[in-house]
């Protein structure tokens, strides 16, 4: 693998200590922690603390493995609690030339549980929805993709597609671009969109992240 230090910032595969400020309609607090040079401690969270992330990352030859919790809140008061263990594998680690293009498959196992709103007719008594409890173990797959422009400006897109028991089914995907200020500081800008049986979420977002060490 290469070094984290000539990794493009937004590589999922780097093992850094950072610090990010971002803002999508609400400010959100990121960062990871480095424990050495191939484990880290990942945490993000929302500023009244209703969506938050926890997990840690391994970096492996073959790629990295993540592991997380997360709560994720809806319209209409629903909500989700995840818990997933996934991978990202660089296609170059498979021996795959991408040109200019970093192309990260990735692929893992789910948890989810909370609760969904359903609507109809009969139910105006509550606003026409009601929340109904619902989980389900599944698992998804996608892409990340990196594609460098200059040394500082780079085009970020991710796309991915998740299976479940219940029934349960969703997409998640964006686009945006990072622009790398100095090699510790970078900002970003990033569209956002998911939707599932829980609800949809569509955000715009700007953070700004520092990297600490040498």
């Amino acid at each position: 693998m290469t070094h984290a230090t000539e990794k493009n910032p937004d590589d999922p595969t780097k093992v850094v200590t950072k610090l990010g400020v971002g803002y999508n309609d609400e400010f959100v607090l990121s960062g990871s922690l480095s424990l050495d040079s191939v484990r880290k401690i990942n945490g993000r969270i929302n500023e009244d603390g209703s969506e938050w992330r926890l997990g840690g990352s391994w970096l492996f030859n073959f790629g990295i493995v993540n592991f997380g919790f997360s709560r994720t809140e809806y319209d209409g008061d629903a909500y989700k609690n995840s818990y997933s263990v996934g991978t990202f594998v660089p296609l170059s680690a498979l021996g795959v030339s991408t040109g200019k293009w970093q192309i990260f498959p990735m692929a893992g196992f789910n948890h989810n549980e909370g609760e969904n709103y359903v609507e109809g007719e009969e139910l105006t008594f509550t606003n026409d929805y009601v929340l109904l409890p619902n989980s389900s173990d599944g698992g998804y797959i996608g892409a990340f993709v990196l594609r460098p422009l200059t040394e500082q400006w780079t085009l970020l897109s991710v796309l991915s597609v998740s299976k479940g028991s219940n029934s349960y089914s969703g997409a998640w995907g964006g686009i945006g671009i990072s622009y790398r200020i100095t090699d510790k500081q970078s900002m970003n800008s990033f569209a956002f969109v998911s939707d599932d049986d829980y609800g949809r979420v569509e955000k715009i977002s700007i953070s700004y992240t520092y990297e600490f060490g040498t």
